[in-house]
C-alpha cells in the first residue's frame, strides 16, 4: 500500500492522460448515438405526417369547388370516419383558428396555440411544430397543410398531431442502452488498463525501492530483471552504477583505511620524541614555541586519522557497539569539564547547565558516547568559537535521555542544514576538518536507537540535541 501511494503520480498520470480520453470518447459516442436515434425517430415521424398531410390534403382538393357548407360536411364526415384517431388526431382548422372538425368529436379541444397553423395559412406551405402543447403541456409534433380554394385563397388547413411520449420513451430506453454499453466499455478498459498499469507499476516500484536502497548506502544491491524492454534496460543501468559505486567504495575504503594505518606511525613517533624534545629545558623559548605548535598540529592529524578509521569501520561493517549500564551522567560531566579547561585556554566559556531531574543509568557503550560528546563539543568551538560561549546540558525526558549543545555562533545556513551530517561535507564552513565526525557520530547514536539533531537555536548559533533511550520500559 505504502508503494503504490508513492507512486500515485504515475497512475495518476495515465488515468488523466488514457483512461480520461477514452472515457470521453464513450462519452461522445452515447451522445452521438442518443441524438442520430433521437433525429432518426423524430424525422421519420415528421416525414411521415408531411406526407399524410399533403395526400390528404391532395384528396380533399376534391370538394374545394363545392360550397362552404358541403367542404364541412365533408371534413366532419372524414374526421369521424378517420381509421388512426388511436395515435393520431386529424383537425380541421378555419383561416380564423377555431377548430371545424376533429377526428377526437366535432369542436373537440381548443383552438391550437402552436404557430404551424399561422404559418401554414401565411405561407401557403406544410408547416410543423415539435414541443410541448401550450395546453397540455404533452411533449406533441404537429403537421398543418394548407388548403387551398380554386381561387388561391386559403380557407382552412388540416392538421395532424401525435403525442410524442413513445418516441421519448423508445429515444430514453435507445440512451439507456447506449450509456449502458458505454459503461461497460469503460468498466473494461479500466479493467484492462489495470493489468497494463501493474505491469508499469509493480517493477518501477521495485526498481524505486531499490535505487532508494542503493542511495542510502546499500551499495552493490541488484535489482531483479524481468523484462527485456525499456524497464529492464533501467534495471540494468541502475545494477551497473550500484556494482560501480560499490568498487569505488570498496576502493575507496581500502585507501583510506591503507593511508590512515601508515599515517599513524610517523605522527605517533612525531608526538613521542616531540614531548621528549619539550622535557629539555636548553630549549629557547622560540624552539620551545615551535615544538608546541608541532605537538598541536600533529595531535590534530592523529585525532583525523583516527575519524578515517573509524569511517572505515563504519563502512565495512566492524564498527561495533560495547553496551552495558553506565553512567551518562557522570561521562558527560566529566567530558565537559575536561574539555572546559581546554576551551578556556581560547578564550571559550562552556557553561554547564545540572539537571534538575535524576538521571538514570542507561545501556550505552561509554567510549563512543564520549567520542559524540567531545566530537560535538569541538565542532561547537571551531564552527561557533566566534560566539565566545558554548552551553551544554544534559536532562531526561522519558524515554530519553536528551543531551544538548548550543553555541552563539553564526550558525549554518539553512541550505546545508540536510547535508552537514554527510560524509565529506563541509558546506561553506571555512573550519579545518575532514568532514566526516558527524557522520561517525550520528552512526553512533543511531546503533544506540537514538537520534542527533542539528538545528539553528533561536537568537543565533547552532543548536545540537542528541536522544539516547533510558532503556525503562
Amino acid at each position: 500500500m505504502r508503494k503504490r501511494k508513492k507512486l500515485a503520480g504515475l497512475e495518476k498520470r495515465w488515468l488523466l492522460n488514457n483512461v480520461s480520453i477514452m472515457i470521453a470518447l464513450a462519452l461522445v459516442c452515447v451522445a452521438a448515438i442518443t441524438i442520430s436515434i433521437s433525429v432518426y425517430y423524430y424525422s421519420n415521424i415528421r416525414s411521415s405526417l408531411e406526407n399524410k398531410a399533403r395526400t390528404t390534403t391532395d384528396f380533399f382538393g376534391n370538394y374545394i369547388s363545392q360550397s362552404y357548407n358541403e367542404y364541412y360536411q365533408s371534413c366532419i364526415k372524414f374526421a369521424q370516419t378517420f381509421e388512426e384517431k388511436d395515435s393520431l388526431e386529424l383537425q380541421f382548422i378555419s383561416t380564423g383558428g377555431k377548430i371545424v372538425a376533429s377526428s377526437y368529436g366535432q369542436w373537440a379541444g381548443q383552438p391550437p396555440q402552436t404557430g404551424d397553423v399561422d404559418q401554414a395559412i401565411s405561407t401557403q406551405k406544410i408547416a410543423c411544430f415539435k414541443g410541448r402543447d401550450p395546453q397540455t403541456g404533452e411533449r406533441i409534433l404537429a403537421v398543418s397543410s394548407p388548403m387551398i380554394y380554386t381561387n388561391g385563397e386559403v380557407i382552412g388547413v388540416l392538421r395532424y398531431v401525435t403525442s410524442l411520449k413513445n418516441a421519448d420513451r423508445q429515444v430514453m430506453l435507445t440512451a439507456i442502452v447506449a450509456v449502458g454499453v458505454g459503461l461497460v466499455f469503460i468498466a473494461f478498459m479500466l479493467f484492462t488498463s489495470s493489468f497494463f498499469i501493474r505491469s508499469i507499476l509493480e517493477p518501477v516500484s521495485q526498481i524505486t525501492a531499490t535505487a532508494k536502497r542503493i542511495a542510502a548506502g546499500s551499495y552493490g544491491v541488484l535489482i531483479p530483471k524481468q523484462y527485456d524492454d525499456e524497464i529492464g534496460e533501467l534495471a540494468d543501468t541502475i545494477n551497473d552504477m550500484s556494482v560501480k559505486i560499490s568498487q569505488s567504495e570498496k576502493t575507496q575504503s581500502e585507501f583510506i583505511s591503507s593511508v590512515s594505518h601508515e599515517l599513524r606511525t610517523p605522527l605517533t613517533a612525531i608526538s613521542g620524541w616531540g614531548e621528549t624534545l619539550l622535557s629539555d629545558d636548553m630549549l629557547s623559548q622560540q624552539t620551545r614555541r615551535g615544538m608546541l605548535i608541532i605537538l598541536r598540529e600533529a595531535r590534530r592529524l592523529t585525532g583525523m586519522v583516527e575519524e578515517l578509521l573509524e569511517f572505515t569501520r563504519m563502512q565495512d561493517g566492524r564498527f561495533t557497539l560495547s553496551v552495558e549500564k553506565a553512567d551518562i551522567l557522570a561521562e558527560f560531566e566529566d567530558t565537559v569539564f575536561m574539555y572546559g579547561s581546554r576551551l578556556k585556554q581560547e578564550g571559550i566559556t562552556l557553561e554547564y547547565e545540572p539537571s534538575d531531574t535524576e538521571i538514570p543509568e542507561i545501556p550505552c557503550d561509554v567510549a563512543r558516547m564520549r567520542q559524540v560528546f567531545l566530537n560535538i563539543l569541538d565542532n561547537a568551538a571551531k564552527h561557533g568559537g566566534d560566539g565566545k560561549r558554548i552551553v551544554a546540558s544534559i536532562s531526561h525526558e522519558p524515554p530519553s535521555v536528551v543531551v544538548r549543545i548550543r553555541d552563539f555562533g553564526p550558525g549554518i545556513p539553512d541550505e546545508e542544514l540536510p547535508h552537514v551530517k554527510m560524509k565529506f561535507y563541509k558546506g561553506s564552513s571555512k573550519a579545518r576538518g575532514s568532514g566526516i565526525g558527524l557522520a561517525v557520530c550520528e552512526e553512533i547514536v543511531t546503533m544506540h536507537g537514538g537520534n542527533l539533531q542539528l538545528e539553528n537555536a533561536d537568537g543565533g548559533g547552532t543548536l545540537v540535541t542528541i536522544s539516547i533511550p533510558d532503556g525503562e520500559e
